[in-house]
């Protein structure tokens, strides 16, 4: 919930997601749930200019100054434990995610200009159970090249260094759920997915475009900075907070 402009993280995350035309969401809480559950159910609040008018009857009072629809996700906000790992709180959320095949899943502070679209086109052509998405994580110190003790050449920070990491961005079909339990313990990056990977059933799809996760106050600088300037690469939509 730590804010990027106006709004925290986890909004912007969503936002983007609705860019991409996926507006139901499931969102797995635990520390401070309710900090989150205050959010969503007062989002026309924290997002709209309104006015208040006391002479009219209490259903009548607030009027909501938007244009348009705007973005109307459906949210469902579940608790899913204080100490929970990643693969229980997703296992714990299996009843409410319908009777579709597949679903996506992500964390809930990394943000990308991942196109999603490709992502999910990807997915659906491999034909296996869960596709990560593999990003390149941001440089953070400069590389040193050396004859001896004499630096032969010095790069600053670059991005696309060293190995690909996991960077979220999932989709998984409904089979993926066999391989999680509601064990608090149970953490979906161990078992899980060495399990997936283990059958062949994971896939890797590349990206090597922006993605950033906010680890550090460092990174909330970073992440600040590029809203602030109009520069930030997950802002797909064109006006105002919600439209």
């Amino acid at each position: 919930m730590i804010p990027i402009g106006p709004f925290p993280i986890l909004w912007h995350i969503m936002r983007y997601y609705a860019h991409f035309g996926h507006n139901e969401f499931i969102v797995c809480t635990g520390y401070k749930s309710q900090v989150i559950k205050e959010f969503f159910l007062n989002l026309q609040m924290h997002s709209h200019d309104f006015t208040v008018d006391y002479a009219q009857d209490h259903a009548e009072q607030v009027q909501f100054h938007t244009e348009g629809k705007g973005f109307q996700p459906k949210v469902t906000v579940a608790y899913t434990g204080q100490e929970t790992m990643t693969g229980a709180r997703i296992k714990r959320v299996e009843s409410y995610l319908g009777d579709d095949e597949e679903f996506m899943l992500t964390y809930g502070d990394g943000v990308s200009d991942v196109d999603l679209d490709a992502l999910l086109s990807f997915h659906r052509s491999h034909g296996k159970l869960a596709t990560l998405t593999a990003v390149y994580p941001p440089a953070k110190f400069g590389g040193l090249s050396f004859e001896g003790d004499q630096v032969t050449s010095f790069a600053e920070k670059e991005g696309q260094q060293g190995a690909m990491v996991n960077g979220g961005f999932y989709i998984l079909h409904r089979r993926v759920l066999d391989f999680v339990s509601g064990d608090s313990s149970c953490v979906f990056e161990q078992e899980p997915l060495n399990a997936l990977s283990s059958e062949g059933q994971l896939m890797a799809f590349r990206h090597t475009s922006y993605w950033q996760c906010m680890d550090t106050t460092r990174d909330l600088d970073a992440l600040q900075t590029m809203w602030s300037t109009g520069q930030a690469p997950w802002r797909k939509w064109d006006t105002g907070y919600l439209d």
